[in-house]
């Protein structure tokens, strides 16, 4: 944690703007970010020298053994951390009334003098807030608040804002604070890449970064308001503040696609954190990667509640009956196995309410004691006093035998027998007549939408894993196996290390073995497999979230949930049996839900699992979209809810958004050509992306591949994959197919109209929705 009882000294501040060399406010700034530099060097070489010191230690107690591995994990992340900071890791300074000054910047540094000073504050720390907050009708004890912008190590610009003077013009603008860096980074072309916001953060922004609710959290905002810049930093400022806890523990992030954590894959390692779990829906189950995708009522259908019910009678119709007697052999008597000894063996088995798996030694053993007492009564009956020749013991004995009888434990395991969520999941949706016989009531429209068909075998869709994860607490899945797995994993390991010593000890001289003189020391001598097994264990240990990836019952310190909004009910189920204390953000817009198993409403979602422990924050400021293009897309807003206000945009581009019409078989070529600037409109630096319906996608990527040059950077994307994502430039083609594609189209548009941060041209060959009259 950093250290703020003394701060180090700061050359004085050149209040007059001159710009010599020698007294310049960059030159002074210049000198401290030399020192903070040269001291994080230092930090660097000495964990790196402490991290290789480490590496190179071998033996010891268990206990050393776990010390060092402890170490060097922490060394290795110190170290991520370091590099991950060395970008613009100076940016603010405050200068307070009282004559204090603080440095603000990425990770807290301390000087490494006999007084153990502070050279930078981490922007996370209590007394960094006011260079977030302060304003001149709050200034909170702030008279100057600077912003040093830097380059490879360089500062190249200074920014002074005067809080103390009195500035009519920044207290009219409320709650926008840092107003230059702010329109700077706003303006900047994109990059692919998401960047923090870490110099930037607003004042509404701000107070739910450091939210102390430990509830649910929802931070609900329109397009462009940065609400997955406030998870990003909401989650390193809990990792800053609950840093024991969560450390262990974990947090997760979960995004609506890949493409979306890619984008923001760099954000929170420049924030100084790398051990937090980002995925998908589809990607939570362990083992399992989502490779197809569901239309939209098959996906509706899957993320129903309904599916509950469904999953537990697929379960239950395994728990069989036979259809006639069978018989088995047993010490060269028959037995019968017969529908009312399994009826009994299964009623013994499901009273216990143990899942499926897991109840299923109580019904095997319940039938071998029905057997054990038939074969007795068979082998014991022929008593000339009519006594029974066999003892309790003995029909014991007979019933341990059984449990080894290959042919026995077979016949009965047809009626209940070892499952797994894959194998069952698959075996069912391919199945109509199964899909029949556990969806009494149901529409054949809904039960053709779960039938996977026969040529679908090994594919899973992202709406089939929260329906693998609530198979597998039916089944009890993950508990008995999971300890099988891990000791065949162990026996594996502990196999190989002794190949290696075998081979080690092989390729010895011949004549040193056969002299045996004890001063060679041998491979068995230094190590035995177990020791060589547990050392390939350590060395290969798991950072937090990559043990919580595998491990489908792990309990995350806090969750957050971005685009929210697109989750299904059983993915709800899915994503609270990962936080069992609760304790979330979520993030999302209830007028962008486009998936048909989304929600609209908050409150519906989440009181049946936290009633009434939940608090809403909404965010008003756009920063990403330009009023000109707002405008647009709340016109479509209106038609969606028009009861909802549009968020504010801060900024104007000055470009108004066009529409281009075009004939239907051109389409193609004028999207890519819009994208590329088509002479009536200069393309620069920045990303630009098609937004296009999904049945035209295809056709427009394959014209862009065709055309080369600037169109082969050009993205194109349906509206499902650009959720969450923002580019400089965009070109929006065939709005009315794109509402009439879902039955939430309207709510696809609108996010589809505001992914732009600088221009939008909508290309169209049908007529433009109402909504967009202003563009006819």
């Amino acid at each position: 944690m950093t250290r703020t009882r003394e701060t180090a000294p700061l050359p004085d501040r050149d209040d007059t703007g001159r710009d010599d060399e020698s007294d310049s406010p960059i030159s002074a700034e210049q000198s401290h970010l030399d020192v903070i530099y040269a001291r994080l060097d230092r930090m660097r070489r000495s964990t790196s020298t402490r991290l290789q010191t480490a590496l190179r230690e071998s033996g010891g107690t268990p206990q050393a053994r776990s010390e060092r591995e402890s170490y060097e994990r922490m060394y290795h992340d110190d170290l991520t951390k370091y590099d991950a900071a060395e970008h613009n890791l100076y940016f603010g300074r405050l200068d307070l009334s009282d004559g204090e000054t603080r440095t603000i910047g990425r990770i807290g540094i301390l000087d490494d003098d006999e007084n153990d000073s502070t050279l930078l504050l981490d922007w996370r720390a209590p007394l960094s807030r006011p260079f977030y907050l302060a304003t001149p009708a709050a200034p909170d004890s702030v008279a100057v608040r600077r912003h040093i912008r830097t380059r490879n190590r360089r500062v190249t610009a200074v920014n002074d804002e005067r809080l103390d003077a009195g500035d009519i013009d920044a207290v009219s603008r409320g709650d926008v604070v840092n107003e230059a860096a702010l329109i700077g980074a706003l303006n900047a072309a994109r990059t692919g890449e998401m960047v923090d916001i870490v110099e930037t953060i607003q004042r509404e922004q701000d107070l739910i970064i450091r939210s102390t609710h430990r509830g649910v959290t929802v931070v609900q905002g329109g397009p462009g308001t940065g609400k997955t810049a406030v998870a990003l930093h909401r989650a390193a400022y809990l990792l800053y503040t609950h840093r024991d806890t969560l450390s262990r523990s974990g947090v997760l992030i979960i995004g609506p696609n890949d493409d979306f954590l890619r984008y923001i894959g760099q954000v929170l390692p420049s924030l100084g954190e790398t051990g937090v779990l980002l995925s998908t829906v589809g990607a939570l189950y362990p083992g399992v990667v989502a490779t197809r995708v569901d239309d939209r009522t098959g996906a509706a259908v899957k993320g129903d509640l309904r599916m509950i019910q469904v999953l537990k009678n697929a379960v239950r119709e395994t728990q069989s009956l036979p259809s006639e007697t069978v018989t088995v052999r047993f010490d060269g008597y028959p037995l019968e196995i017969d529908r009312d000894l399994v009826r009994r063996a299964r009623g013994r088995a499901r009273s216990s309410r143990r899942a499926h798996n897991q109840a299923r030694p109580l019904f095997l053993r319940a039938a071998l004691d029905e057997l054990a007492q038939q074969h007795a009564r068979r082998i014991g009956s022929s008593t000339i006093d009519g006594s029974q020749l066999l003892s309790a013991g003995d029909v014991a004995d007979i019933r341990d035998e059984m449990e080894s009888d290959a042919e026995i434990l077979t016949a009965l395991a047809r009626f209940w027998p070892q499952l797994t969520p894959d194998r069952l999941l698959h075996d069912f949706l391919s199945d109509t007549g199964r899909i029949r016989a556990v969806t009494r009531g149901w529409t054949a429209t809904d039960r053709e939408a779960l039938h996977r068909g026969a040529g679908s075998r090994g594919g899973v869709t992202e709406s089939d894993v929260p329906l693998l994860d609530e198979l597998a607490e039916i089944i009890g899945y993950d508990t008995a196996d999971d300890e099988r797995s891990e000791q065949a994993r162990w026996r594996k390991q502990l196999a190989d290390a002794q190949d290696a010593l075998d081979i080690l000890t092989g390729s010895a001289p011949q004549d040193l073995e056969d002299e045996l003189d004890p001063e060679i020391l041998m491979a068995y001598d230094l190590i035995d497999a177990e020791q060589l097994a547990a050392r390939q264990t350590q060395r290969h240990s798991q950072t937090t979230a990559e043990r919580a990836h595998g491990d489908r019952t792990w309990a995350f310190g806090h969750v957050i949930v971005d685009e929210a909004q697109e989750i299904s009910a059983m993915g709800w189920r899915m994503i609270m049996r990962r936080i069992p204390n609760r304790w979330m953000t979520i993030i999302g817009d209830t007028a962008q839900t486009g998936d048909p198993a989304g929600t609209t409403s908050w409150g519906s979602v989440l009181e049946p699992y936290v009633a009434r422990r939940w608090q809403q924050h909404d965010l008003t400021v756009n920063y990403r979209t330009p009023a000109e293009i707002m405008s647009v897309a709340a016109d479509v807003l209106a038609q969606i809810d028009p009861d909802r206000s549009a968020p504010t945009s801060i900024r104007h581009s000055e470009v108004p958004p066009r529409a281009v019409r075009v004939s239907g078989d051109g389409l193609a070529d004028a999207a890519v050509s819009a994208a590329t600037g088509d002479g009536q409109e200069a393309v620069d630096d920045g990303v630009t992306a098609i937004i296009a319906p999904d049945a035209d996608v295809a056709a427009i990527t394959a014209r862009a591949t065709e055309t080369g040059g600037a169109a082969a950077g050009v993205r194109v994307l349906t509206v499902t994959q650009c959720k969450g994502l923002e580019f400089d430039r965009t070109v929006v083609v065939e709005p009315a197919s794109i509402v009439e594609q879902s039955p939430r189209g309207l709510n696809d548009l609108y996010v589809a109209l505001t992914r732009a941060t600088q221009r939008l041209t909508v290309v169209h060959s049908a007529d433009l929705p109402n909504a967009l009259a202003a563009l006819g």
